[in-house]
Parts: structure tokens; C-alpha cells; sequence
């Protein structure tokens, strides 16, 4: 006798959802500016279980010269998947399509955002490893990207808040996980929180026009409430900076005075 598996419920009569969050409440984010390795700037980050590490290098000379452009900079983005990152256990290489395409919308979506004409015939190397997916992937990549291009000192006209966004019968749900994602027709929307405007729509799935606007509208509400906490994780960087600078040039300004007592 066959045993029928159980389906997961994606949203109860009660208005939650599988992992107990309500529709448009958004998983924990959290954000790690700490340096990781020689990069100029990092953002460890992570929307629920998916978490993703980018690395900034740069601008630095452009390594082909055919990525050489005498008004601006070319910025380069690579993507990399960690075995582990799902239960799949499959080894991902960088000629993947599926990471190709990741790269090229990261790198479009940046493009018009970050000031390259400040840094002409350079190049601004972006690197990101997805270390675990749990759904959001290419929110959490774009979101670090965020965080990492400012932790390198790269002028940008704004912030890029991204989020996904999906429609379960006619309920919307915001920051899907891979369950939601693998069951509702959803997108994936960035924003400028400033100025409010929409650099990235990305849909692999139908969805009706009407619903569609609802989701969109939801994901720039969303936008600013993500936009509030990378903008603290910023200044609290920065904050912590500043107090390591005063704390060096107060030991060597008593270094300095016990070096005239000595003499």
C-alpha cells in the first residue's frame, strides 16, 4: 500500500505561511561588513537560511583591454555556487548558464547605479559566493552587492533594495523560500529607495498583470524597510571605523610623549 505524502501547506485559513511568517512580513536579515579577505570591500549577508558573500576589488586596471573603456569603468561580475549550498550537493562551474545569467542581471542592474565615469579605462571586480540557498537568491546577491560596493568607497547614486515576491491563489507573499518559490509564480524586484524608481524586474514564471501590480507595490514598500537596515549596518561600520582611528592615533600620540619623557 502506497502511503501519499502530505503536501506542505504554503498559506493556512489562519494567514501564515509554512514557516510560520505572515505574507508580507520578511525573513531576518542579517548584514556582516567586517573585512573578508584582501578584498577593498565585503558584505556577508544573509535573508533567512540564504546567505551569500560578495567581495569588492577595485577600481583597479582592467586585466583584458578589450574590458578597457576610455569614459568609464567596467565592472565585472563573477558568480560562484558552493556545493553544499542545497541539498542537490551539485557542483556548479562558472560556465553554468544558470550562474551566466545570474551575473549578467547583476551586472545590469548596477551599471546605471554606480558612478563609473568617475573611474575611466578601469575595471570594478565584483565577486560573489552563494554559500546556501533557501530561496531569494539573486535578492541576497544584489542586496550584498549593495552593501559591498559601498564598504569599497564606490560613489553610487543610491541604494539597490531588492526582494522577491510570489502569489499564492490571490494572496501575496513577499521574501519567498525555496518551498514558496518552487510553488507560486513570483518575481524578483529592485529598487531605489530614494527615488523610488525600479532598476530590476525579473519574472521566470506568469503572473497576472493585476497581481503583479499588487507584488510590485508591495516589493517597494519592502524596499524601504530593507533599505532602514542596510543603511544602519552601514553607519554602524562606519561608526566603528571611526573609533578604531581614534583609538591608533591616541596609542601613538602616548607613544609619542613617552619617546620626549625618555629623551
Amino acid at each position: 500500500m502506497e502511503v501519499e505524502k502530505k503536501r506542505i501547506e504554503i498559506l493556512n485559513d489562519a494567514g501564515f505561511r509554512s514557516d510560520g511568517r505572515r505574507q508580507y512580513e520578511l525573513r531576518d536579515l542579517s548584514i556582516d561588513l567586517s573585512r573578508h579577505g584582501e578584498a577593498d570591500g565585503s558584505a556577508l549577508i544573509s535573508h533567512g537560511l540564504t546567505q551569500v558573500l560578495v567581495s569588492v576589488h577595485g577600481p583597479r586596471e582592467a586585466k583584458m583591454r578589450s574590458h578597457t573603456f576610455h569614459d568609464r569603468a567596467n565592472i565585472n561580475v563573477e558568480v560562484t555556487v558552493a556545493s553544499f549550498s542545497t541539498g542537490e550537493r551539485r557542483k556548479r562551474l562558472k560556465g553554468d548558464k544558470r550562474i551566466l545569467e545570474f551575473a549578467a542581471t547583476i551586472k545590469s542592474t548596477f551599471e546605471p547605479v554606480v558612478r563609473t565615469s568617475l573611474y575611466p579605462r578601469s575595471q570594478i571586480d565584483i565577486y560573489i559566493q552563494i554559500l546556501q540557498q533557501d530561496g531569494g537568491t539573486l535578492q541576497t546577491c544584489i542586496n550584498g552587492t549593495t552593501l559591498a560596493l559601498i564598504n569599497a568607497g564606490i560613489p553610487m547614486s543610491d541604494f539597490v533594495c531588492a526582494i522577491s515576491g510570489g502569489v499564492h491563489s490571490t494572496s501575496p507573499m513577499l521574501d519567498l523560500t525555496t518551498l514558496e518559490e518552487n510553488d507560486v509564480p513570483h518575481v524578483t524586484v529592485a529598487v531605489m529607495p530614494k527615488s523610488k524608481k525600479v532598476v530590476l524586474v525579473t519574472m521566470e514564471t506568469r503572473l497576472h498583470v493585476e497581481r503583479f501590480e499588487e507584488v510590485l507595490c508591495l516589493a517597494r514598500d519592502a524596499a524601504a524597510v530593507l533599505h532602514k537596515e542596510m543603511k544602519e549596518a552601514v553607519l554602524g561600520r562606519s561608526e566603528g571605523l571611526i573609533k578604531m582611528g581614534e583609538v591608533a592615533i591616541g596609542q601613538k600620540g602616548r607613544g609619542e610623549d613617552d619617546m620626549v619623557l625618555d629623551s
